[in-house]
């Protein structure tokens, strides 16, 4: 599993534009999510037999702060983007009436002989309602299922829903419903399409669950170039490597959300310090893989601010950048002292962030620095724990039992 920057080869022109470009991008991606949780918020039993091991990287080169994963559809290496936000997993498809620049060569499903369209009268296009929020479009000659799919920045695929073999590390799977993307525009990078890790019907996870039993885990590499963590699909939580206990928690359930993974904050410490805020303990988070930097309610983004400031207080500052506001100068200075971040979570579960989660570094001499989280722009909006966060941490999403556990793995690794 590699970052999705990877895959563009050579060296970034302007780093600071590309970083700023970064941050209003995810920040977009929020925006959506929220819209999205408020149009809908209001007042099998068979063990995994299998494990897929798949390497996962941080892919610097391929244009934004995301991860990604090569699989195999129709026997076509494919490098595609992990989300756990997104259900609907694609790859753009020949004839392609518009797509974007991408590293393989696109996917041509006459090429594959396991290759076979997806009717308008099956339930599987029924299941698009769930995954893309759009019922099946009938196609005509042949009257295939077509999809789409919009995303918070501008970004879309539009194509036809589709069965093919698809192959996770060393583990097939037959008749994998996905999306041939005929018309796609947006910034993915490089990369081929999107693996859709969601809970709805169509997600990678509930169409593998008679071979991994609804179990997956990852680990996020903390370098942004050439290094590697693993993305897990079944098994338990005694097949890695780990010498650090698992923490769980409960997922919150959620119906009319059925997408998401949502957890329950009870607690944030900063340095030792435990913070105290009246919306601690009333917090839902929601735990996404594509989103780069944590979001809080504005309160408790605040008083994290303050603790931090107080115990980084002997460092000049810096002017704020994009999304982040605490920031630093640290160019004078080899080595610094920084406070630790501590997520704690139901069920006395705990997320300890890896010192490389806790600083975005918006020039790469060090000269400027910023705290990694941001805030929410309303209380009532719902929390994002992001990716930056989940460095060197093994990730594990049981959705049979319905729980979600943390402990701290060195996950990279060239």
């Amino acid at each position: 599993m590699k970052h999705r920057d990877y895959c563009y080869g050579g060296r970034h022109k302007d780093w600071n534009k590309l970083l700023n470009k970064r941050l209003i991008l995810d920040d977009l991606r929020v925006r959506s999510l929220q819209t999205r949780i408020k149009k809908t918020m209001s007042p099998a039993e068979k063990q995994d037999v299998s494990v897929a091991r798949i390497p996962l990287t941080s892919g610097v080169e391929l244009g934004t702060l995301n991860y990604i994963v090569t699989v195999e559809i129709g026997s076509r290496k494919m490098t595609v983007i992990v989300d756990t936000g997104s259900d609907l997993t694609w790859v753009q498809c020949q004839p392609c009436k518009s797509c974007y620049g991408q590293k393989e060569p696109i996917f041509n499903p006459s090429a594959s002989p396991s290759y076979r369209t997806v009717s308008c009268n099956s339930s599987e296009c029924q299941s698009l309602a769930f995954a893309t929020g759009n019922t099946g479009i009938c196609g005509e000659n042949p009257p295939t299922c077509n999809y789409v799919v919009s995303y918070g920045d501008g970004s879309y695929t539009r194509g036809d829903l589709a069965h093919d073999r698809i192959n996770l590390g060393k583990t097939p799977v037959e008749n994998f419903i996905f999306g041939c993307g005929r018309n796609n525009k947006g910034l993915f990078g490089g990369a081929s399409g999107l693996l859709g890790l969601g809970r709805s019907s169509i997600s990678l996870v509930s169409q593998t669950w008679a071979i991994f039993g609804g179990f997956f885990s990852y680990c996020l590499p903390s370098t942004e170039s050439g290094a590697s963590g693993s993305l897990v699909l079944g098994g338990s939580s005694s097949v890695y490597n780990t010498s650090n206990p698992f923490s769980y928690t409960r997922m919150i359930p959620n119906p009319k959300l059925s997408t998401f993974y949502f957890l329950n904050l009870t607690g944030v410490g900063v340095g030792g310090v435990t913070l105290r805020d009246s919306s601690i303990g009333k917090t839902t988070m929601l735990i996404d893989s594509g989103t780069v930097i944590t979001r809080l309610p504005p309160t408790l983004y605040k008083a994290l601010k303050t603790e931090f400031q107080k115990q980084f207080s002997g460092f000049p500052t810096a002017p704020a950048f994009s999304i982040l506001d605490t920031c630093f100068n640290l160019s004078a200075y080899q080595e610094v002292d920084v406070p630790t971040l501590k997520l704690q979570f139901e069920g006395n579960a705990e997320m300890n962030v890896d010192v490389t989660g806790v600083f975005y570094f918006v020039k790469t001499d060090a000269s400027q620095v910023c705290l990694a989280l941001a805030s929410l722009t309303f209380e009532d909006e719902i929390g994002i724990i992001a990716n930056y966060q989940q460095r060197n941490q093994r990730v594990i999403y049981d959705t049979k039992g319905s729980r979600l556990g943390f402990a701290q793995e060195s996950c990279s690794f060239s």
